[in-house]
């Protein structure tokens, strides 16, 4: 097993792969930012290293301060969390150079899931259903008008190298289209540096459902069930759920086979989401992206298969077999989280602050992992993300109602919170039947 493990990322993620390493006996060492020494992730791991100002580019997003934090704390591997340096193939490849293990899937499978347009081709390609829509960029308004003529309206504008809900738009007719592509295009060049445009038909009624994948040190790839992420603002998730109450298991036998065929085609290692939007009315899903490293809502899998998925990355990188028989894999109970971020619970704007009350919830299937403490401050320097509140139960109802009571129970003052989205949401008829879709917080709103 590796023995010395530098944290490339902050907050809940990095103090939740600290808390696996240590327990597996790993030396935990983190990198942190002039704005963040004061967090929990800093003071609980064995060692911690300044490598910049809040800027993140500065910071966590800085290849060689964090390069040379881990050759001088003679870091071993590096687990570069969610977000940031994450899916980034020339960090995964300069880490791999340097000597150090890479603790995620290798660079050629980044990158060859990093462009929408390669990915979609790829996927076709192997069999696993995409959604109509263009094979390769639209060159320019003209060509983007043309393959909506094609596709049909309405449809989704996609920043072909974006990720997490961001560089999207929806175009209703040609007047729409013109609006949103130049909006997309000009996103995509600011933040991605590279301002290609997808054209995808675009479902007006749809739910958006992943499997979790694991490629083993071995060359197999293995599912571990699906999770329901429907419930979204400005399509970035704030609830998900394991099992889908959409999914029957005649349809989670498909969607696991076809995340399996995704990861093959990429020989792909370590863990990674393929997601997937389904249409509830036909029963019909289609290929939506790759997220090729741990995503935020791993722990719903966690609890539903009972294995710890960072402990198996690890295992992975360190060319180990799995804890958990690969054929004997079966969910058990339902799992819920929620994403408790500081942001209005009205109009979900970032509501940044210093923390006065932090009391946590406890009791029988609650966990929380969580980035902060009271005597912390939430800065606007990042995503605004303090907390993720899962529940688990045997049934689903069993975890709603452990759901209910624990974001009755969390406390937070300073900085705007969410929890009362929650608490209406958990009251919500729709959300209750299990019957909703990614338009369900619109509908509330």
């Amino acid at each position: 097993m590796i023995e010395s493990l530098l944290v490339a990322n902050r907050g809940e993620i990095a103090r939740r792969i600290v808390r696996t390493a240590k327990k597996l006996g790993i030396r935990a060492i983190v990198v942190h930012s002039e704005a963040d020494a004061g967090l929990p992730f800093v003071t609980e791991a064995d060692q911690a290293v300044c490598v910049g100002p809040a800027n993140p580019a500065l910071s966590y997003r800085n290849v060689e301060a964090i390069l040379a934090a881990a050759k001088d704390t003679g870091a071993q591997a590096i687990h570069p969390g969610y977000g940031f340096l994450s899916e980034n193939a020339d960090f995964a490849r300069t880490v791999e150079a340097s000597g150090l293990i890479w603790v995620g899937p290798g660079a050629d499978a980044i990158s060859a899931m990093g462009d929408k347009i390669n990915a979609r081709n790829l996927m076709a390609a192997a069999g696993v259903p995409v959604a109509p829509g263009t094979t390769e960029p639209a060159a320019d308004l003209a060509a983007a008008v043309a393959a909506a003529g094609e596709i049909g309206y309405p449809v989704m504008v996609k920043a072909a190298a974006g990720g997490g809900g961001m560089g999207m738009g929806v175009a209703t007719d040609e007047a729409g289209l013109r609006t949103e592509y130049d909006k997309v295009r000009s996103f995509a060049e600011r933040m991605f540096g590279d301002g290609s445009v997808l054209i995808e038909r675009y479902f007006p009624r749809v739910r958006h459902v992943e499997v979790q994948i694991l490629g083993l040190a071995d060359g197999r790839v293995v599912a571990l069930g699906e999770r329901e992420c429907s419930v979204q603002r400005r399509n970035q998730k704030l609830v998900e759920e394991s099992p889908s109450p959409a999914v029957s298991p005649e349809l989670r036998a498909r969607f696991l086979a076809a995340a399996v065929r995704a990861g093959e085609a990429v020989n792909y290692r370590n863990a990674g989401t393929v997601e997937c939007l389904l249409d509830p009315t036909t029963g019909e899903f289609f290929f939506l992206e790759m997220n090729t490293r741990l995503q935020v809502e791993h722990p719903v899998t966690e609890y539903v298969y009972g294995v710890d998925l960072v402990e198996e990355q690890l295992r992975v990188a360190a060319g180990l077999a799995p804890t958990f028989d690969p054929d004997a894999l079966a969910p058990r109970g339902h799992a819920i989280e929620l994403r408790i971020n500081a942001e209005d619970p009205k109009r979900f704007l970032p509501g940044p602050g210093a923390i006065t009350t932090w009391n946590e919830p406890t009791g029988s299937g609650v966990r929380v992992d969580s980035g902060y403490v009271a005597g912390n401050t939430v800065t606007p320097f990042y995503d605004s993300l303090m907390a993720k509140l899962i529940v688990s139960g045997a049934t689903r109802d069993e975890a709603v109602e452990r759901a209910r009571a624990a974001v009755a129970q969390f406390e937070i003052a300073g900085p705007k919170n969410n929890l009362p989205f929650f608490a209406e949401l958990l009251e919500n008829p729709e959300f209750l039947s299990g019957d909703y879709d990614t338009g369900i917080v619109s509908r509330m709103r």
